[in-house]
């Protein structure tokens, strides 16, 4: 083989290291979106269920307009673990806090997130007297 013939072939090997080393970044950034997006979106969820539990009467097996997590996870209908306050899915867990008048969601998801060692996690904060939605973005 001529010297131009290797010097193709090496380049060839070389562009086509480098176009598989962005596609699989480019992946692995979209697949983390996505993670990011859908727990996001699940908690959202959550919020709508949870505000449903917080302004039904007592006699209505419902809040009352009080937070009490281990009947608002019942009220959400599969897989809530009463030990830990928190309901798994395909997109990650979700841990349930509450403080007063505020119910807080936690999603950690299965990607892992931008500082590249934590999984994708975000913080919802629903606010019950005023139906106020705040979501941080932690990861």
């Amino acid at each position: 083989m001529g010297y131009q013939q290797m010097l193709m072939l090496v380049l060839s090997v070389i562009i086509i290291g480098v176009s598989i080393t962005i596609g699989l970044d480019m992946f692995t950034n979209e697949m983390m979106k996505f993670n990011r997006k859908s727990i996001i979106s699940d908690m959202n969820i959550f919020a709508g269920v949870a505000n449903a539990y917080y302004i039904t009467p007592v006699s209505m097996a419902g809040g009352n307009r009080t937070w009490d997590v281990d009947q608002l996870g019942f009220w959400f209908g599969y897989n809530y673990d009463a030990d830990n306050n928190s309901i798994s899915n395909n997109n990650g867990v979700y841990v349930f806090t509450s403080s007063d008048d505020v119910l807080i969601i936690e999603g950690i998801g299965n990607e892992i997130g931008n500082d590249g060692i934590e999984f994708v996690q975000a913080t919802l904060q629903f606010t019950g007297q005023n139906c106020e939605i705040v979501t941080t973005i932690n990861n």
